[in-house]
Parts: C-alpha cells; structure tokens; sequence
C-alpha cells in the first residue's frame, strides 16, 4: 500500500478486509445452516433467492441514501445493524429456539444491511484516494475480495460450522463488529450536500438515471455489464450440473474449480499496475471481454477436468481485472454527489442480469443438455463484442474528469 493513499484508506481497507473474511464465512456457513433446520427445498432455495432480491429491491434507495447522507456513518449504522441481527441469531441458536424461517428471516436482514453498507463503500474510495491512484486503491480492496471472501473465508466458515453450528455465526459477529471499529477511524473531506430540505426520492433517482443515460461512456459500462452477466448467469447458473455431467467431477472437484478461479484471481492482482502501466484502461475491457466470451466457449467443448481448470484459471485473473478496472472507470467519471445513485444503478444492472441469465441458463439445460447455456453465452457474448467494439474505446480514457451534474 503505496504512502501516498493516506492513513484514511488503510482505514478503509483494513474495514473491508475484516467484514469480507465475515462475509466469506457466511458463504458457506448460510446455507448449511438453513439445510439442519429443514428438509424442504422451497425454504432451501429460498436462502439463495434471499442472497438475490434485497440488492433489486433496496439499490436505489441505498443509492440516494449514501448521496444524502454522511457516508461513514450511514456504514456504521448498516454494519451495527449486522451486528445485532448476528447477535440475535447467535443467542437463538444458543438457547435452541432458532427455527428454519427464523435463519432465513435473518439471512434477508443481513442482507438488506449489507446492500447499504457496499453501496455506499464503494463510494468513499475516490473521497480518499487521487483520480490517479483509484486503479491501485480498488485492486487492493479487490484483492481482500478475492483472498478473504471467496477463498479463504468459505472453507474457514464449512470448518467452523463442522465444529459447532454456532461458531461461524460467532466468529463473523465479530469480524463485522471490527470493521465498525476501524472503518469510524476514516476522517471524510467536507462535500456538498443537496440544497433543498425536501427531495423526494423519486426525483433523485431520476437525476441519477439521467445522468448514466445521458455519459456515454457510463451508459456503455452499465449496460456492457448487464448484459455480460446476462450470459455469464445463465452459464454458471448450471456450473455444478456441468462440473457433474460434463467433468465428471465430484462434490471436492467442483470446488477446486472455484479455488482455481481464485487463485487466478490473485495472479491478475499481481499483474495488474503491471497491466494498467502497458495498456490503456479500454483496451484492458477489451481484452477482458474476448476472454471472458472464449471462456464460455472453451467450457463448451471440453470435456477434461484438467483444461477446464486451466479455462477457470484465467477466467479468474480476468475478472479481478475487469471488475477493478470498472469500478476505477466509473468512479473517475461520476460526479462524486451522484457516486451512490449511479452505483445502485450498477448493481442492479449486476444482479439483475444474473437473475435474468440464471432463469435463461436452467431452461436451455432443461430442453438441450448442460452445455447449451455455454453456448448461448458463447454466442451472445460474441455478438455484443462485435456491436460494442468502437464504443470499448470510449468507456476507459483515463485523463477524462467528472461530468458536472446538468443544473
């Protein structure tokens, strides 16, 4: 972590750091949870579908909130939020009164929580950092991602929930409650606040919809991610069935195929100031879309366990990048009152194209076998490279400043 960042980022990072690892030990920990205390499928999925809505359903009003209001406290206040609903769920769990709608009713709670508390840390970083260091600062926030929450964290918390159900539940109780410690540490530069006492939200969230309608080169990146993740969602939407009946892998080897696109993902965070120093950040999303649109295909016609780790591999290292390198463009260019509208938008752009996808991906595997959704994706990733080739140039100029907002 370069000086230059500033003792407030480290703060930042360190919170992210310690609620990520909590969070990674939810990932497992939650839905074996919910699996002791039912046998019903419907509840089961429900757990999944809890994972899914909140970010639809609560974005925006997160968005406008985080645009309102103090951003640390609005972090504080969500993560304390966490913290109580944990606690709860922890003494339930002790005194043996916690039922299956229960867990689920406090799995959505989290949640919720959580959309505010991400929506709205996503926004702090280019508050803290220089335009120019916004590529360095979220490749280390990526990196406790990919480290604390999908490798480390998921096997730490199956472990845990091994030992005793409660003990996971416990131990992100207090890693949440850590990164409300350290994240009050940050110190905010003064920004301007909305004029008028009374905005309806309504209002607000049109100003920001304009806004990423009206920036060319935002409105290609959100709409660039909604549709990838439209393909990517119906491809991994049968992953498991695939690792089955296409690899012929068990339980054990299919997540080695998640631990294999970490550790790619780790290879990209090494490379990555490298890569950024080379290339250009459009041409980087370039490149990220063709292999991302090769993987589907490669995953398509293979059928040894050993090549498709290798295709995992470098997927892996392409999403690090492509998932750093569009936080970094969108932050450059977004007005920093519109930071927190325009990620919402973002995000249900990301979770909406995943549903989507997801719906899109069980039928074709439905009606035409597992491998008919890699195709779909093939195909549709394909086109869209094509159709959006000239205009990848124009999401990513790195010397471009923020729009003002329209008065």
């Amino acid at each position: 972590m370069p000086a230059r960042l500033g003792g407030g980022y480290r703060w930042l990072l360190a919170s992210s750091w310690s609620s990520n690892l909590g969070d990674g030990v939810a990932l497992a920990a939650g839905p074996l949870l919910v699996t002791t205390l039912t046998d019903d499928p419907f509840l089961i999925s429900l757990a999944a579908l809890l994972r899914w809505a909140p970010p639809l359903v609560f974005g925006l009003y997160a968005g406008v909130l985080s645009d309102r209001l103090d951003r640390r406290r609005i972090m504080i206040v969500a993560n304390l939020a966490r913290v109580l609903v944990l606690a709860g769920l922890v003494a339930s769990m002790l005194a043996g009164l916690l039922s299956a709608v229960g867990a689920l009713v406090a799995l959505g709670l989290l949640t919720v929580a959580e959309v505010f508390a991400d929506n709205t840390a996503g926004t702090l970083t280019p508050m803290l950092v220089h335009r120019d260091d916004l590529a360095v600062a979220n490749a280390r926030l990526q990196t406790g991602f990919i480290t604390l929450n999908q490798l480390i964290g998921p096997p730490i918390g199956a472990a845990l929930f091994a030992a005793g159900t409660v003990w996971p539940f416990a131990a992100e109780t207090v890693l949440v409650a850590a990164s409300v410690v350290l994240v009050s540490r940050v110190r905010l530069p003064a920004r301007e606040r909305p004029t008028e006492q009374r905005r309806s939200l309504r209002r607000d969230v049109a100003e920001g919809f304009r806004w990423t309608v009206n920036h060319a080169a935002v409105r290609t990146l959100v709409l660039t991610i909604l549709i990838f993740n439209v393909t990517f969602g119906a491809a991994w939407s049968v992953l498991v069935l695939y690792a089955q009946e296409q690899l012929g892998l068990g339980a054990i080897g299919f997540g080695l195929l998640t631990t294999v696109s970490a550790v790619g993902g780790l290879l990209g965070t090494a490379l990555y100031g490298a890569i950024t120093r080379r290339v250009s950040l459009g041409n980087v999303m370039r490149v990220g879309l063709i292999i991302e649109t090769l993987t589907h295909l490669g995953l398509a016609v293979t059928t040894s366990p050993v090549v498709a780790s290798a295709i995992f591999f470098v997927f892996g290292a392409h999403a690090f990048v492509w998932g750093t390198t569009s936080v970094t463009v969108r932050q450059r260019a977004v007005p920093e009152q519109l930071q927190g509208r325009v990620n919402s938008f973002n995000t249900i752009c990301v979770f909406g194209g995943l549903v989507v996808g997801s719906v899109i991906g069980g039928v074709l595997a439905t009606h035409f076998g597992v491998t008919a959704p890699f195709w779909f994706a093939f195909a549709g990733s394909a086109a869209f490279v094509v159709l959006l080739w000239r205009e990848l140039t124009r999401i990513a100029h790195s010397d471009e400043e923020a729009v003002p907002v329209a008065a």
